[in-house]
């Protein structure tokens, strides 16, 4: 007798995972906007300080504002949806102009004018593209115990730019930390937290963006609100490639300019395995190759451009972790609204003119939420019978180091008097703990005998006073399993 196969109404339909979720437009566009606003302070940071440092007049600035959200636009948009099997890692990551540049970028500018610069990031660029594959292979070496502790200190050391955007960036200066700033900041916040919890739905899921938008209303009677800004912009404008001329090439600049590159791949490996924890996303090699080659690609572009390598954004990834939306085409909506913002200077003029105490409110929420998903990534790694807390330790306390040494400008002093690679290197909290991470869980759990699992079972029957059911296959969350 011939079994009938079950009606297409029968069949179970497979679930779609929540990053690939499509949510209607209307949400699409609101959430969206709510990633733009939460890394605009940030993205546009880069061009004014480098502008301003090489004494760039106004009109030059704004061009490198509007190139960087061009750039960004474009790299979001492909991490969010993807190219073929080459570029983009598929999930919820907002790209933005990496701080790790700014230093470098000045250094070779003064000494070597800006066609220099961008000749060096072509080069990097295409380095990265070269290297992102074998890069990506280091994902086996970054368990919970590294992953943990970089993703807390993504989290922490963004905590002093956050203060910096409620308080002041000079400490020094006679309007730093003003009472009235710093309330506004508080009220940001107590508003996003009563907006989450007694907010369902749809309007919980956007309560960063409500606190924003109340704290920017409260700001119009303080005089935080200019809007010149906006009516000297153009309604579009966007710069021709190779603006300041011909690259040139230094072999010095170039170095330079990889070492930032790598720096980059660090500070993003980290950020998307704290994206892929959050959505509950397995990454493969291939995974994180893709999203790095992204990040290549971007130095590329920004090379074409006059715009920067772009790295993804630990607060958009603390915006992820709180509203719970998980799907990428949010993301990639922020990364087309980015994208037009680059060739509508008005449109990112307007965002730009929300004060940066309101961001900093929103922000400083959205830094410490990235700190709490590293505590939550730590709670996998048994810490009984090995030295994975002197790993944790040792690596967020030296890490730390750059983020709270610093200068009056917030700027990182604890280096200052190392070579200029050495400043690249190590001036960077998220890269010198990935590297004291990486290096510490190998010499204790890769480079000879690893604690027997048997001994650690026997350690948690006499804490526990129960018996150990079989040995756990890796024990302490480095990634070393039993034979």
């Amino acid at each position: 007798m011939q079994s009938q196969s079950a009606p297409d109404s029968d069949r179970p339909v497979a679930a779609v995972h929540p990053v690939d979720e499509v949510l209607p437009p209307s949400r699409l566009a609101v959430l969206g906007l709510q990633h733009v606003f939460i890394m605009y302070a940030g993205a546009v940071a880069v061009p004014f300080i480098v502008g301003n440092a090489l004494k760039l007049d106004a009109a030059t600035i704004a061009l490198l504002v509007n190139a960087d959200l061009l750039v960004a636009g474009i790299a979001t948009i492909i991490q969010a949806v993807g190219i073929s099997t080459l570029f983009g890692v598929r999930l919820p990551v907002v790209a933005g102009a990496t701080f790790t540049v700014v230093s470098p970028m000045i250094t070779i500018a003064a000494k070597h004018g800006l066609p220099t610069v961008y000749g060096a990031m072509l080069v990097s660029g295409v380095f990265g593209l070269l290297i992102a594959k074998p890069f990506s292979k280091l994902i086996r070496f970054f368990p919970p115990v590294v992953a943990g502790t970089v993703i807390m200190i993504i989290g922490l050391s963004l905590i002093g730019p956050g203060a910096g955007m409620i308080a002041g960036h000079d400490t020094q200066a006679a309007d730093y930390a003003q009472v009235s700033h710093i309330a506004l900041a508080f009220g940001v916040v107590a508003l996003l937290v009563l907006a989450t919890r007694f907010l369902h739905g749809f309007l919980g899921q956007i309560a960063p963006l409500l606190a924003l938008v109340a704290g920017t209303l409260a700001s119009i009677p303080m005089g935080l609100l200019h809007l010149d800004g906006v009516k000297a912009a153009s309604w579009f404008g966007v710069a021709s490639p190779f603006h300041f001329g011909a690259p040139r090439f230094d072999a010095a600049a170039i170095i330079s300019m990889c070492i930032v590159l790598l720096v980059t791949y660090t500070e993003s490996t980290a950020d998307m395995l704290a994206v892929a924890e959050m959505t509950d996303r397995r990454l493969s090699d291939a995974d994180i190759a893709r999203g790095l080659a992204t990040d290549g690609l971007s130095a590329v572009l920004g090379g074409f451009m006059n715009s920067f390598p772009d790295t993804a954004y630990a607060e958009n990834v603390g915006l992820v972790q709180m509203t719970r939306v998980r799907s990428r085409w949010v993301v990639a909506v922020a990364g087309a609204m980015l994208l037009v913002m680059g060739l509508v200077p008005k449109v990112g003029a307007f965002v730009a003119a929300v004060p940066e105490p309101v961001v900093g409110g929103a922000a400083l929420v959205m830094f410490a939420m990235v700190t709490a998903v590293g505590v939550q990534t730590l709670r996998k790694v048994d810490f009984s019978g090995n030295h994975n807390l002197l790993v944790v330790a040792v690596s967020l306390g030296v890490g730390l180091l750059p983020a709270v040494a610093t200068d009056r400008f917030g700027n990182e002093i604890f280096f200052r008097n190392f070579p200029d690679w050495a400043q690249t290197v190590f001036g960077s909290p998220i890269t010198l703990t990935v590297i004291l991470a990486f290096a510490l869980n190998l010499l204790f759990n890769h480079i000879g005998p690893a604690t027997p699992p048997a001994a650690i079972a026997a350690q948690r029957t006499a804490a526990d006073g129960e018996s150990a059911v079989g040995p756990d296959p890796d024990p302490d969350g480095t990634g070393v399993t039993a034979a």
